[in-house]
């Protein structure tokens, strides 16, 4: 079955970064277009980012563009999200997502707090 499985999540003081890790199993990784979402007590979850299937094409919400940075490895069916100059407001659970699978993993929690 299909299975996504967040890591890298942690506390991290304000300007600092972290590197999240998506590994994906289940499904034709390279097929499929991928995502980061969060979400944030008491808040919806959010689109983070999102990349093509090959990784050519990429885009932002605007509250990340310029410190976040999504990439994948297709062979190794894992997604990865470069979080530098983190803040506060970034504290969140993350979660990753294929599109066309309804699947979501268990996320893994970001806290940006001194």
């Amino acid at each position: 079955q299909v299975q996504l499985v967040e890591s890298g999540g942690g506390l991290v003081q304000p300007g600092g970064s972290l590197r999240l890790s998506c590994a994906a199993s289940g499904f034709t990784f390279s097929r499929n277009p991928m995502s980061w979402y969060r979400q944030a007590p008491g808040k919806e979850r959010e689109l983070v980012a999102g990349i093509g299937s090959a990784g050519d094409t990429t885009n932002y919400a605007d509250s990340v563009k310029g410190r976040f940075t999504i990439s994948r490895d297709n062979t190794k069916n894992t997604m990865y999200l470069q979080m530098n100059s983190l803040r506060p407001e970034d504290t969140a659970v993350y979660y990753c997502k294929a599109l066309y699978w309804p699947t979501w993993g268990q996320g893994t929690q970001v806290t940006v707090s001194s």
